[in-house]
């Protein structure tokens, strides 16, 4: 019997082929049969709420979303973490963001809109199928609970985005834009959060990513699951690797290992 209790998986490049789109038939079954044997399953994502796939039309009740990148993390019946950016760092990014010519994206609980367009941002958001939105207030926007900050830009601006920030950090899975969250959070932090909140231990947790958003969540569970189509730093961090995300590697792992019939 298996002493996995709790699993939690990525969306992008995890349960979607960033490709096609969509979830396979298998990854659907995947998860369905955890759910018969008895495991909870949770999003981990770096999505907003609002921007999560519709899973439960596809028959998927998740047990937990831990969304922008783990800053707020929920469930059907109440808010089990949340941890909005720091309001002066906020402000502080966006001055950052016009001094190096690159819009934002701010995401609070409800919305997710922009002061401006990019190529690499706009690519960005297609990669999960979405398109951006500007906005019409974006001052007031600001005033509200951010949770996180997009941005265009590569690996040598990320000190730039940060400049005069208290606790800010970025949270990377493609190498021409950033997600920026709180320093003190995480996809890590909200697993530790969620554990605690289901009374559940390190070693009853498996979880599955491919980027390096997903690098702390995979050091936060007994058993850590890198897809074949994952960075190479996620790789070399994980326990072992599954198959590519287009080749149903999380339904082939589970059988395989025996999470179900």
């Amino acid at each position: 019997m298996s002493k996995i209790k709790i699993a939690f998986f990525d969306i992008d490049g995890t349960l979607i082929d960033p490709e096609k789109k969509r979830i396979t038939d298998n990854t659907k079954k995947a998860l369905l049969k955890l759910k018969e044997n008895g495991v909870k399953i949770c999003i981990a994502t770096g999505r907003p709420p609002e921007k999560v796939p519709d899973f439960k039309s596809e028959g998927i009740d998740f047990d937990a979303f831990l969304t922008f990148n783990g800053s707020y993390s929920f469930n059907e019946t109440e808010t089990i973490f949340e941890n909005p950016l720091d309001k002066e760092d906020v402000k502080q990014i966006i001055q950052n963001g016009e001094e190096m010519g690159h819009p934002v994206v701010l995401a609070t609980k409800d919305r997710t809109e922009a002061n401006g367009l990019e190529e690499d941002l706009v690519e960005y958001f297609s990669i999960a199928n979405q398109r951006i939105k500007l906005a019409t207030d974006f001052e007031e926007l600001s005033k509200d609970e951010v949770f996180q900050i997009m941005m265009a830009g590569g690996k040598d601006e990320y000190k730039a985005m940060l400049k005069d920030t208290k606790r800010a950090a970025v949270a990377v899975w493609w190498p021409k834009a950033v997600d920026i969250i709180p320093s003190d959070g995480g996809k890590g932090v909200a697993v530790e959060k969620v554990l605690e909140y289901y009374h559940l231990s390190k070693e009853e947790a498996m979880a599955f990513g491919d980027g390096n958003n997903d690098l702390e969540m995979l050091k936060t569970v007994g058993l850590a699951v890198a897809m074949e189509n994952a960075s190479k730093e996620l790789k070399e961090a994980a326990d072992v690797i599954c198959g590519h995300v287009s080749e149903d590697g999380i339904y082939t792992y589970c059988k395989e290992n025996n999470y179900f019939e």
